[in-house]
């Protein structure tokens, strides 16, 4: 049975509070975009923390969000519902582990990450079409952030060599 995720539904639920990405996820457009907006604040909060501690907390993130992701698709009954969102905060955290620190690198992570999520090249698609429940809502994501963060690390080793 599918059920559309209202504001109430969201927020009454923890489950899909956490998969709608604390409520950007009910954005009417672009709610993949304010998902990843809402994971900025998360990443200036881990941003803060050594490289390996990043690294740890990103990993129990994205297992959890494979998890968080599965269960309210399979209450909502719809299979990567568009306003699950807890997929692009995590692929924008794996993104911003290659970002060096500064709003201009902040800027570039969210937009590279949004190309790649959206254009969505080889195997990311694929990945999105043929694996299913949270492992294939997050996995598409996790793709386009490491698509992402190595486009992240051009665009830093470009501007050292012309600066």
């Amino acid at each position: 049975m599918s059920q559309k995720p209202t504001p109430k539904i969201v927020f009454s639920n923890p489950i899909h509070f956490l998969a709608f990405g604390f409520g950007s996820g009910l954005a009417p457009v672009a709610p993949g975009t304010f998902g990843t907006l809402a994971g900025i604040p998360l990443y200036l909060l881990m941003a803060q923390w050594s490289l390996p501690i990043y690294c740890i907390v990103l990993f129990i993130l994205c297992v959890l969000s494979i998890f968080i992701a599965g269960k309210s698709s399979q209450f909502l009954g719809v299979h990567d519902h568009g306003g699950i969102v807890v997929d692009e905060i995590v692929g924008f955290l794996l993104t911003m582990t290659f970002a060096p620190a500064g709003w201009m690198w902040i800027l570039i992570g969210f937009l590279l990450f949004r190309l790649f999520d959206i254009l969505k090249p080889w195997p990311i698609k694929a990945m999105d079409q043929h694996i299913s429940g949270g492992l294939g809502i997050v996995l598409d994501d996790l793709m386009a952030g490491i698509y992402g963060g190595l486009s992240l690390l051009f665009v830093e080793w470009l501007v050292n060599q012309f600066s």
